[in-house]
């Protein structure tokens, strides 16, 4: 009889709008699970392409690492994925395959001196006195200390992630070459490190141009598109330093910028991290902890927005 009823909740989704098949709760559950069941079946080639896009946020975008958990639990397939600045990093160590018990150690042992050589007492006094921003080169050999030096191709899931130019205002977008030059170039802070120069460009923080790459996600042939989204409180920001200032303007350019990318995804997803600053990257863990409440507390309602956007498919296989 489950089967059944599971068989007629597919077939009325196909006739009616999804808030047209009401029915219980137990009901709703059952035809979910077995629905989800269903689409997993699916091919790849038969079914729609899933991308996923992780915003910047410094350490609040550590987030990501709980919220791709969450989803590899659920048996979400993941086609591709696009990520910026902090997105770019945990993007880049989950397409490369990296087990998630690796990533959480590396977000356990974060901290600005993997970054950046420069972040010290006497790198301070030069920023302020000599005005010599930091260099971000020991980023892109924290990068490759997990990556091993792949480039795109390499890559177990199609990835991307954006940077600009500071010269042109371009938002780059990488999808071939070396991939830690261009993780570092994604989460390259502007006012804090100087510029990378790669391919006759001066590049920066992807945040400042997209922030929430779900074009981007779109572009590598997503068809439908889940969005996990970091923003700060930009309201309660206390200025004490140059870096504040910084991440005062970061966080209310993300802002503005992840208000019109999130119409454009299929489904978002906004841990609960606005207490957490860009640069307490002691803060990682946390961060990553409320990212797998935020998911857990929204994975069905991602599975029901995906099954009804592949319904279509789903009834097909009844259909031969």
């Amino acid at each position: 009889m489950k089967t059944l009823f599971c068989l007629l909740a597919a077939a009325c989704a196909v006739v009616f709008p999804p808030r047209a098949c009401a029915a219980p709760a137990k009901q709703d559950d059952v035809a979910r699970e077995f629905l989800w069941q269903q689409f997993r079946e699916l091919p790849a080639d038969a079914r729609p392409r899933v991308g996923v896009a992780l915003s910047g946020g410094g350490a609040k975008g550590f987030a990501h690492v709980g919220v791709l958990q969450i989803l590899s639990d659920a048996g979400f397939p993941v086609d591709c994925l696009a990520g910026t600045s902090m997105g770019s990093v945990v993007g880049s160590m989950y397409c490369a395959g990296l087990p998630f018990e690796k990533i959480w150690e590396i977000g356990g042992a974060a901290s600005f001196a993997k970054v950046s050589g420069d972040y010290n007492a006497v790198g301070m006094l030069e920023l302020v006195l000599s005005q010599k921003l930091f260099s971000s080169e020991k980023m892109e050999s924290f990068v490759n200390s997990y990556m091993g030096g792949k480039t795109f191709d390499q890559l177990k899931i199609p990835f991307s992630c954006s940077a600009m130019d500071l010269k042109t205002g371009e938002n780059i977008v990488f999808r071939e070459g070396p991939v830690a030059i261009a993780v570092r170039a994604s989460m390259n802070i502007p006012g804090l490190f100087s510029p990378v120069q790669y391919r006759q460009r001066y590049l920066v923080d992807g945040g400042v141009a997209d922030f929430l790459p779900v074009q981007s996600a779109r572009d590598m042939g997503a068809d439908w598109v889940l969005a996990s989204v970091t923003l700060g409180d930009y309201s309660a920001a206390k200025f004490h330093s140059i870096l504040s200032y910084v991440m005062q303007v970061m966080d209310i350019r993300g802002a503005i910028l992840a208000e019109a990318a999130m119409k454009k995804a299929d489904f978002v997803v906004e841990p609960h991290v606005s207490d957490i600053s860009f640069v307490e990257l002691n803060r990682c863990p946390q961060a990553g902890e409320r990212g797998v409440l935020a998911m857990n507390e929204n994975i069905a309602s991602a599975e029901e927005s995906l099954i009804f956007f592949s319904i279509n498919e789903i009834a097909s296989q009844y259909n031969k």
